[in-house]
């Protein structure tokens, strides 16, 4: 069912990926066809906290700041802020702006969103630091810390003001306009409006998404000429590939490593490639598997995983093999640190902890996710055959896996984050801390790991001002992690984007891997 300008989105659950191409003739020169490996598994940004959400809201919306090429803030909805004190940021917005529905973006709007987010299970833990937020007038709020916190601007750049009046009331069955659903179907997971460059047109879940530009779009001296967006989710990465060159597409994301040559040796598309920060892990759940409440276990599986291995031979050194969450220019990375990978330890550490003939276990991890996914996993697994733990692996596609994820479905589980605060102490919250439904710390923690310890010490440095003193404190946890073997560490993921000639992507593509859709140009 396509739709314009009514904001109503028909989710189809088809998967077939050639029919949904569309031949490059049926194309105008300013349409992006874009193939990523998978698409958004819902339209509530507020839903999932993941990097396909995140491409998404910018697409869609807008946030109050976001982060430049190098890492610095850029003024967006928020036009400037103000540190009023220890514990108060002031923040003036910005005036003239349409919501795709028609109504006026108001400091309404921004706290309405802020409150959201604080019930969102994905997105509470990391703004919990934030006790309220205030519209003082339309075009000024005011955010409050119980205490001293240097990364609210950091936190700023998750906010993407939703529309609060259209999101407000309920639906057609009688269900909040505003509830989120996790892995459900709600009203916000089906329809959307936000401020953002582009409008949603129509959606088949799994098959495409269209967007077309907002013709009231506030930001006009954007240099983005793209008119119409379709998005099709391409799983296997060498029909990603094809599509390419063949001219199907105009844009893909990710280039899998063994076709980075094929494409820089093909002088009708470009590729452009970064090193990423994305770390790749898996967890093993305490609560599942007694074995893994033994450190020495834990410590016996992180030795057995060869990280150079995986990112030489199955990577093709398309990746920086890890040791530890944070990598190399994050404040809590530690030099200390580096992969351990050694069998004939890791077989002591299983007989001293009383497992030398090994156990049976169940391993998930997704296979559209991250690159080479499900072959990393069929790796780890026969890595650890080699001290006897035989694994029961499946993989899923990642509409399906991230349901299975959240119900901890298996004994170990492979996840992938990236700290889109760029600060360490993001990964943590999300990845180790003991898990609690209540406040959403260890929201993607699928160990169910827990050391208050740790957790004290990252409490404390997030409260620290003095950025030397924090970044030593944030060391320290790496440090704890890494003896306490609280999961295995893989690499950090490299990224790669390929595009048409014409298609200008290099300025809009970025380390947090949410390229600037909006701000692309398609030369004539």
């Amino acid at each position: 069912m396509i739709f314009r300008k009514t904001l109503l989105a028909t989710v189809i659950g088809a998967t077939a990926v050639g029919a949904a191409l569309l031949p490059a003739t049926a194309s105008a020169e300013n349409t992006l066809r874009m193939a990523y490996d998978a698409d958004p598994v819902s339209l509530d940004i507020h839903e999932q906290l993941s990097g396909a959400t995140l491409q998404l809201s910018h697409m869609t919306f807008d946030p109050l700041v976001r982060w430049t090429q190098d890492l610095e803030f850029e003024p967006r909805l928020a036009t400037s802020w103000e540190q009023v004190d220890d514990t108060t940021m002031r923040m003036t917005l910005r005036e003239g702006v349409t919501f795709h529905s028609g109504n006026p973006f108001t400091a309404d709007d921004v706290v309405f969103t802020v409150e959201r987010l604080k019930e969102s299970s994905d997105f509470k833990a990391i703004f919990a630091p934030i006790d309220s937020v205030t519209a003082i007038d339309d075009t000024t709020v005011e955010f409050t810390t119980s205490k001293p916190y240097p990364l609210l601007l950091n936190l700023a750049t998750y906010i993407f003001p939703l529309d609060s009046q259209f999101y407000s009331g309920t639906d057609e069955d009688g269900d909040p306009k505003d509830e989120i659903v996790k892995n459900g179907n709600s009203y916000a997971s089906r329809h959307i409006s936000g401020t953002g460059p582009f409008e949603v047109t129509n959606r088949q879940q799994g098959v495409r998404t269209d967007f077309e530009r907002y013709d009231d779009y506030w930001d006009t001296g954007s240099p983005g000429n793209v008119d119409k967006v379709v998005l099709t989710p391409i799983g296997e990465n060498a029909t990603r590939v094809a599509a390419l060159l063949s001219g199907d597409v105009n844009f893909i994301a990710p280039v899998p490593p063994n076709d980075l040559d094929r494409i820089r040796d093909d002088e009708d598309v470009q590729l452009v490639t970064m090193s990423g920060t994305r770390i790749i892990t898996f967890q093993m759940d305490q609560n599942r598997v007694e074995a893994f409440k033994d450190p020495r276990v834990r410590q016996a599986f992180a030795y057995a995983i060869n990280q150079e291995g995986i990112a030489d031979r199955l990577m093709k050194g398309f990746a920086t093999p890890a040791a530890q969450l944070s990598p190399a220019g994050y404040a809590g990375h530690n030099d200390e640190l580096s992969p351990r990978y050694d069998v004939e330890k890791a077989k002591e550490l299983m007989a001293e902890a009383g497992y030398e003939d090994g156990f049976s276990i169940t391993m998930m991890a997704p296979n559209n996710r991250y690159v080479n996914d499900a072959k990393i996993a069929q790796a780890v697994a026969a890595m650890l055959a080699r001290i006897n733990v035989t694994v029961d692996l499946k993989t899923l596609p990642k509409a399906q896996y991230w349901g299975e994820f959240d119900d901890r479905a298996a004994d170990m589980m492979m996840i992938g984050w990236h700290a889109d605060t760029e600060d360490s102490a993001n990964f943590y919250q999300y990845l180790t801390e003991c898990p609690d439904p209540e406040t959403g710390a260890g929201q993607y923690n699928a160990g169910n790991y827990c050391n208050p310890e740790i957790d004290a010490l990252v409490a404390e440095a997030n409260v620290e001002v003095d950025l030397e003193k924090r970044a030593e404190m944030l060391q320290a946890v790496e440090k704890a992690l890494y003896d306490d073997a609280a999961f295995i560490p893989l690499h950090w993921q490299d990224l790669a984007w390929a595009s048409a000639q014409n298609v200008d992507i290099e300025p809009i593509v970025n380390v947090m891997n949410f390229p600037y859709i909006g701000d692309l140009v398609i030369e004539e």
